[in-house]
């Protein structure tokens, strides 16, 4: 793409970005982004998140789903749960979050991810990670699959049998791979598209519930 080209998109993504009513939303309600409003449309239409739950939140910079957790979880003017937060990127502090930065297929990280948690599973895990898109379709599907892997992988080890979990991921030749995946995994899988989801966006969610017994 040419600079003058690459100028024009960057514009125009600027200008529908201001525009976006969901951008005024967030500022008005106070989350870091838009994607709060996606997890909301989820959890409202699916009944995922209530007080008591343990909740993780992989890939959660900036913080928006972590803050909507923190409020489904509020009860009383308190948050009754756990939620964790997980990124390799730094978050700013969202109250009533434990966050931890790295890679949480590393030790140290898992260390701090089993303290947390006190042998106890997870209720629900949410991930809306995304990998940096580099436009070559082939390296982009392996970028997804290589995230939607690691976040099942998260979701075997750490959630309880009958748990929730809500991951992002993009249609593309490689989206059946990824659903088929799931399906293997959880006895409930479904895609979601919510309404604060951008038209153009080819990003869609699925909802997977209640983990299929391993084999004996």
């Amino acid at each position: 793409m040419s600079s003058a080209k690459k100028n024009k998109f960057s514009k125009a993504w600027l200008q529908d970005h201001l525009n976006d009513p969901y951008v005024k939303l967030a500022q008005r309600e106070g989350y870091r982004a838009r994607a709060a409003y996606k997890l909301k449309e989820i959890d409202e239409a699916e009944g995922l998140l209530r007080p008591g739950q343990i909740v993780v939140d992989l890939g959660s910079t900036p913080g928006s789903w972590s803050q909507y957790a923190r409020n489904r979880l509020m009860r009383g003017g308190v948050v009754q749960g756990t939620i964790l937060a997980l990124d390799l990127l730094p978050m700013e502090p969202v109250p009533d979050v434990h966050f931890l930065q790295g890679d949480f297929r590393e030790e140290a990280v898992v260390g701090q991810l089993e303290a947390l948690l006190e042998g106890r599973k997870v209720d629900v895990v949410l991930s809306d990670m995304a990998p940096n898109l580099t436009g070559i379709p082939s390296a982009d599907a392996a970028r997804i699959e290589h995230l939607s892997e690691l976040a099942l992988d998260f979701a075997q080890r750490w959630l309880q049998p009958q748990g929730a979990m809500v991951i992002k991921t993009f249609h593309g030749s490689y989206y059946s791979q990824i659903v088929k995946a799931f399906k293997l995994v959880f006895q409930q899988v479904k895609a979601v598209k919510p309404q604060a989801s951008r038209d153009k966006s080819a990003e869609t969610f699925l909802l997977a519930r209640t983990l299929k017994r391993a084999p004996e």
